[in-house]
This record gives C-alpha cells, structure tokens and sequence, in this order.
C-alpha cells in the first residue's frame, strides 16, 4: 500500500534471520571516539549456539554519538533548544521489521583492478606499488585503486600528477605520449575539437555502462543532468538487495567525444552481515530529533560549485533554515546509507528523509534505522569529536601555491597541510566540528584550501596523505 505522498507503503515485510555459528569470543571495539563492546553468537567448542542468541545479532559499533545521546546539558528525552527540529508534514512509512548490515573489508585482487581498468580501456597489468594498485602509464589513461576493502579507485583519461602534461590543441606542440588536454568550456568553432557541446544524457549512460558493469552496478541509479562546460557528469547510486544507497556513489566524468574523461568510487561492493531490527520512519525521525544515533546530511537537488576552470558558476546548496523554524519533512525512503562501523565503510538500514530548507530546495538526511536497543553505547560520547580527515579529489598548482580541491559540510572548519621532499608533496586536510554535539543540518559542498610550497611543483606528485592516492590534477 504506497502512502499519500509516494513514498514506500506502511506494511511492515518480515525477514529472515540468518543462522549464525561462530566461535564466542568478546571483542573490544574501538572507533568514533569511544569502546564499544561486541559478541558473536557460539559456543568455545564450536558447536551451535542456543537458538535465541543466534537470532540475537551483536551490538552494532555505529561511530559517532550513541543512540538517544543528545547534547551535553540536555535531559534525555528533551528537545535541544538550540538545535535544528524536524517536523513531518505527511505520514511517515513503517518499512520492514529487520534489514542486514552490510560491511566492507579484505583485500582487492589483481584481477578485480584488472576487469575495472579494462572497462576504462587502460592498457596494462595492474601493479602494486607504494601502497597503491596501478594500471596504466603517468601520461595517459589510468586507474589506481586501494589494496584494502572497498577499494577506493580514481581515474584519469590524461594521466597522473608527475607524468607527461598534456598538450592544449592549436597552442602547444604535441609531445612523445603526451595526450590532448580535456576541456571543461565551451567555445563553439574553436580549435580545440572537444571544446563543443556535451554529449546527451543517454550517450552519456551509455559510456558509463562497462564501467559500472565491471563494479557489479548494472542495476544502479543514474543521474546525468549535471554539465561541466563541455563535460557531463554521470553518478551511480548502487542498489543492493533490492533496496536504494545512498553515500556509495560511482562519479563519472564523459567528454564531448562521448568517452570516460575521469571518475572516482568503489571498487567493491561491502558484504552482508547481520540482521537487526529496525525501527519506522517516525521513530528514526524521533531519534533524530533527540540528536541520537548520528545523521548523516548529504546534497539532495541543489547545485554544487563546479571544477576551478570553468566558465560556468553553480549556487552553492543553501544552509538549513534557523534553528527555531521547524524543518519540513516531506517523505521518507527505507535504504542503505554509508556510515562508519567500528571505523569500517559499511552500508546501514536507515531512513532517507526528504527535508525542504526553503526557496524551492530539498536535502537528504539519512538517518540510521537500526532500533537503538542494538547499537552499541560508547564508552566516551560526550567527548569532543577527533579532527576527521578529508579525502583530496584534485589539485591545482599556481606557482608556490597548491589549491585542494575536497567535498566536507558547513558544520566543520577545514585546514591543509603540506608535507614536501624532492619526489612529492604529501598533503592532508582536516575538518573540526565547529559546535561540537549541537545537531547540524547541511548540505555537503566541495570546499578548496591553500597551502604554500617552498618552490614550484615542477613535476612532482601530490599525495593524498589519508588516503595514500596520488591526487588528480583538475
């Protein structure tokens, strides 16, 4: 049965529980900032477990502040004064009475990097190296993924920071390897052959197709409306057991002459674990509401700020409303969001609360769904939260002066450092909460950040110090 305003219907789908057999063993977690303790479900001898504890799952470690836990000097149960509240102006879906975690994890095979660079048409065996799988050549198409599970992977069509530059079209003299430069304007009639109009949206999809399908994808939700001067972006949104994602996302950048110019994800998809229990959409939003079991606010509609070098300007998403005015919910998805799990990328029952912020503009807030009498209580959840890193999508170089290009929320202040020697310059940024434990609700935005260099790039690498990645140029 759908509800009035299109969202999934009120009744409750039942699913099985997995049969767990473990070893028992009690296993101190930590992450987030605080210990988590967790169990599995099995006796030392290894024989089964007692039917009720294998239907019991193990205390979810979600990172961040614990279920219910509202900000220090506010009683349980009560609102906070001085932070945003959600009011839902249609009724809100039950969804289903349990649904899996999914985490990732374990190594990532050569051969797994090796089907991605060949849907990327990178030529090659993959290599490991400096931490890194990399296949291709610095001067032309290529693709590094992280050996660890989910196998962060960015790609480039025109090379890698340190390798041949690329050759801008009627102005510099081709060079041995060095492939044309991508354009990001539009200039009808000029000499530059790929600075025309962008491919249509269904070209576009298309291109991304092989890509996807080696992700194990096929099925995902695309979205191709967004245009870069002459490029447009294709995003995937993953669907796994038949329910939406949403934070997984596959980016994909296609030139005018309808080929990947460069992209950036996942290379594997995380494992299914237990099944938890799950609580309704107007329980979620309770507890949202409460400033429990940590949201995670994402970009809905708006636009973004667009690469540095183009010529056209996108409005920034806006900021929620002021704190005493109500948000509007105006529906509710059952989903899978990423969240953090004892410091490991996982996908997370929640719910996907569509919020009007005003003139015309709607976010996404994913709220975790988990019934809160299993998700672990930290040890520490008043503490202020650590500096968290930022992972580095591009660079670009003006002399002494490296800009970082990285995407971050409004609710922390970011700050980059630099790390130099002869061969590269390893960079890192950080963001702090800037009200730490006061609920914040905005949109995620790309941010850049300056940092001097001691002398000029001059062919050197940038590294992502977090991350280990080489940092694309753009």
């Amino acid at each position: 049965m759908g509800t009035e305003d299109g969202t999934s219907g009120t009744r409750r789908r039942k699913y099985s529980p997995p049969v767990v057999a473990s070893v028992a063993a009690a296993v101190l977690l930590a992450g987030g900032g605080g210990a988590y303790w967790a169990a599995t479900a099995g006796d030392d001898d290894g024989a089964p477990a007692p039917a009720a504890a294998r239907d019991t799952p193990p205390p979810l470690a979600l990172d961040g502040p614990g279920p219910g836990g509202p900000a220090p000097g506010i009683a349980v149960g009560e609102p906070d004064p001085n932070g945003t509240r959600y009011r839902s102006a249609v009724r809100l879906p039950d969804g289903p009475r349990s649904a899996p975690v999914h985490l990732a994890g374990g190594e990532v095979t050569r051969d797994e990097v090796a089907a991605l660079a060949k849907a990327l048409g990178v030529k090659g065996e993959p290599r490991l190296a400096n931490g890194l799988w990399t296949a291709g050549v610095t001067a032309g198409p290529t693709v590094q993924v992280a050996p660890k599970g989910p196998g962060n992977w960015s790609y480039s069509r025109h090379g890698i920071a340190g390798g041949k530059p690329c050759v801008h079209p009627g102005k510099d003299t081709p060079g041995e390897g060095a492939p044309p430069c991508p354009s990001h304007r539009n200039r009808p009639g000029g000499s530059d052959p790929a600075a025309s109009r962008p491919v249509s949206q269904e070209r576009a999809k298309a291109a991304a197709l092989p890509v996807l399908e080696a992700l194990g994808q096929r099925g995902a939700k695309l979205d191709a409306g967004r245009v870069f001067g002459a490029v447009r972006s294709v995003t995937a949104d993953p669907v796994v057991d038949s329910l939406p994602t949403y934070g997984w996302q596959t980016a994909l950048q296609i030139a005018a002459d309808g080929q990947v110019a460069g992209g950036s994800g996942r290379l594997r998809l995380p494992a299914k674990g237990h099944d938890y229990p799950v609580v309704s959409a107007a329980r979620a939003l309770e507890e949202l509401n409460r400033g429990g079991v940590p949201a995670r606010p994402l970009s809905g509609d708006c636009a973004t700020p667009v690469p540095l070098g183009t010529d056209e300007a996108a409005p920034p998403c806006p900021a929620a409303p002021p704190p005493r005015e109500p948000v509007v919910i105006r529906g509710a998805t059952f989903a899978l969001s990423a969240q953090s799990v004892a410091g490991r990328p996982a996908l997370v029952p929640s719910w996907l609360f569509s919020a009007d912020v005003g003139g015309g503009t709607t976010v996404t807030i994913a709220q975790p769904a988990v019934d809160p009498k299993y998700v672990a209580k930290q040890a520490s959840a008043t503490k202020p939260s650590p500096p968290s890193p930022a992972h580095v999508t591009s660079y670009r170089a003006d002399g002494r002066r490296l800009t970082l290009r990285f995407w971050g929320g409004m609710c922390s202040d970011y700050a980059a450092s630099a790390e130099q020697s002869a061969g590269a310059v390893t960079v890192r940024v950080t963001g702090t909460e800037k009200e730490p434990g006061r609920p914040c609700v905005l949109a995620a935005r790309e941010f850049a950040r300056n940092v001097a260099l001691e002398k000029p790039l001059d062919g050197r690498k940038v590294v992502d110090m977090v991350t280990g990645e080489t940092v694309p140029k753009g």
